[in-house]
C-alpha cells in the first residue's frame, strides 16, 4: 500500500486511451471516496476529462459518459462522421452535456477552486509540437483544451483553438509522467489503460499515419513515432516504479476493448477493476 501522506508533492497521470479509460475514473472515483488528493494532475485525452471530474469531485460523473452518453449517437456514431466528420462529437460531449446549462453540467467553479495543479496534454496538428494547457486555459462553458486532447485522429477533426488545430495529446507525450516531476512532485500514480506488459505495435497505426499526411504531414510524423515513444515512456516508468518513485496502476485485462468499442458488461467490469485497484493501492 502506497502511503501519499508520505509526499510532500504528488502527482497522478491519466494516459486517456478513449472508452477502456472507464479503468481511471473508477480509480479516481475510489479517490474521491478515499478524500486522496494530488498535487498535479496531468491528462492525456479521455484522461483529461477524467481528472476534470475528479477536480470538480463529481463521483460517477465519467461512468455516466462511458455507460450512457457514449452511446447514443449525438456522441458516437457514425451519424456524426457523416454529419460532421468526426466520429466523436467533442461539442455534444464537452459542451451541450457539460456547459452550465447542459443535462450533466461540468462543476467548474469547484474545479476551478482546486489547489491542484491541472495538465491538459495537446498535440499541435500543423507543427508536431507538444502543447501543455493548464486550468487558466479553462473557463465556464469552455472546455477547449479538453476537446482538443482528446480529439483522435483521423477518427475526429482536429479542434481549433485561436486558430490552430490540435490533435490528442496521446500522439505527443502518452504518459507524460516527466511533467510531473519537472512541477516539483516526488512520487507520481500513473494510470494506464493496457496492461503492464503491453507495448504498442507500429503498424497499429499505419493507415491512420498515411491518411493523416494528406492534410497534416508533422501530425503524421507524432503518430508514426507514438509507438516508440509510449515504448520507450513504459519502459522509464517500469523502472521508477521499482525506485519507489512511481506507482502504475493498469487493467490484468481489457477484454478486447478498444479506443471507441462500446460494450457495457465489459467497460463496467473495467470500472469495476479500477476501483478495486485504488483501494488495494491506497487503502
Amino acid at each position: 500500500m502506497v502511503v501519499l501522506e508520505a509526499y510532500t508533492k504528488r502527482g497522478i497521470v491519466d494516459v486517456g486511451g478513449g472508452m477502456r479509460d472507464i479503468f481511471g475514473a473508477g480509480i479516481l472515483d475510489r479517490c474521491i471516496d478515499a478524500g486522496i488528493h494530488f498535487d498535479y494532475c496531468a491528462g492525456v485525452s479521455a484522461g483529461g476529462a477524467n481528472l476534470a471530474n475528479f477536480l470538480a469531485n463529481q463521483k460517477e460523473r465519467a461512468k455516466r459518459f462511458y455507460l450512457d452518453y457514449a452511446f447514443r449517437k449525438e456522441y458516437m456514431s457514425v451519424w456524426n462522421f457523416i454529419r460532421i466528420g468526426s466520429y466523436v462529437n467533442l461539442e455534444y460531449a464537452y459542451g451541450t452535456l457539460s456547459n452550465s446549462t447542459g443535462e450533466d453540467p461540468l462543476d467548474f467553479t469547484t474545479m476551478q477552486k482546486t489547489a491542484s495543479e491541472f495538465c491538459i496534454v495537446a498535440a499541435n496538428a500543423q507543427t508536431g509540437e507538444t502543447k501543455y494547457f493548464s486550468m487558466t486555459d479553462l473557463s465556464q462553458d469552455n472546455y477547449g483544451p479538453l476537446k482538443a486532447s482528446a480529439c483522435v485522429p483521423v477518427a475526429c477533426k482536429p479542434w481549433v483553438i485561436d486558430g490552430v488545430p490540435y490533435l490528442d495529446g496521446g500522439m505527443a507525450d502518452p504518459i507524460p509522467y516527466k511533467k510531473a516531476f519537472d512541477a516539483g512532485c516526488e512520487h507520481v500514480t500513473v494510470v494506464l489503460t493496457r496492461p503492464k506488459d503491453f507495448y504498442r505495435n507500429p503498424e497499429a497505426d499505419r493507415r491512420s499515419v498515411k491518411i493523416l499526411r494528406r492534410s497534416y504531414p508533422k501530425a503524421a510524423e507524432l503518430l508514426e513515432k507514438r509507438a516508440e515513444l509510449y515504448n520507450s515512456q513504459l519502459d522509464e516508468i517500469k523502472a521508477l516504479e521499482q525506485e519507489g518513485r512511481i506507482s502504475i496502476l493498469a487493467p490484468a485485462s481489457i477484454e478486447g476493448l478498444g479506443t471507441l468499442t462500446k460494450d457495457k458488461e465489459k467497460l463496467s467490469n473495467l470500472y469495476a477493476e479500477g476501483y478495486e485497484a485504488a483501494q488495494r493501492l491506497f487503502g
